[in-house]
């Protein structure tokens, strides 16, 4: 029997859109200092300022990995706007297991990466 259920085991089995990305106009890392989970966050925006590609690498645990792996295929197509507004609710239902609060941090940490890097993109612009 799995600690995990389907979603997390398979995504963290095989982990999609995990390695560099060539082209992404976002690239932001983080840690969760509670567990150590390190994960770099890459995003290719287009002319309409939607994703185009997402990509993630990292040393993370199962739930971070997976969580890493549905986020990036979440976010495709989406705009910068929507992906900002996205909360733990749509992280939650995606890993589609029940997160225990101790370990929400693993779960959210792609999604506050890929949040915090879109800020540093906006400022970036705007300079």
């Amino acid at each position: 029997m799995s600690l995990y259920s389907g979603t997390i085991e398979e995504h963290f089995k095989h982990p999609r859109n995990f390695g560099k990305l060539a082209a992404a106009q976002i690239r932001e890392e983080g840690v969760n200092p509670i567990c150590g989970d390190r994960i770099r966050i890459e995003v290719a925006i287009d002319a309409n300022d939607n994703v185009s590609a997402a990509g993630f690498q990292g040393d993370l645990c199962a739930i971070a990995k997976a969580s890493g792996s549905l986020l990036t295929e979440m976010v495709r197509g989406l705009s910068i706007d929507r992906i900002e507004v996205l909360g733990e609710h749509e992280i939650l239902e995606a890993l589609n297991a029940e997160i225990q609060p101790a370990r929400r941090k693993c779960a959210m940490l792609p999604l506050q990466v890929m949040q915090n890097g879109i800020s540093e993109w906006r400022k970036r612009r705007r300079e």
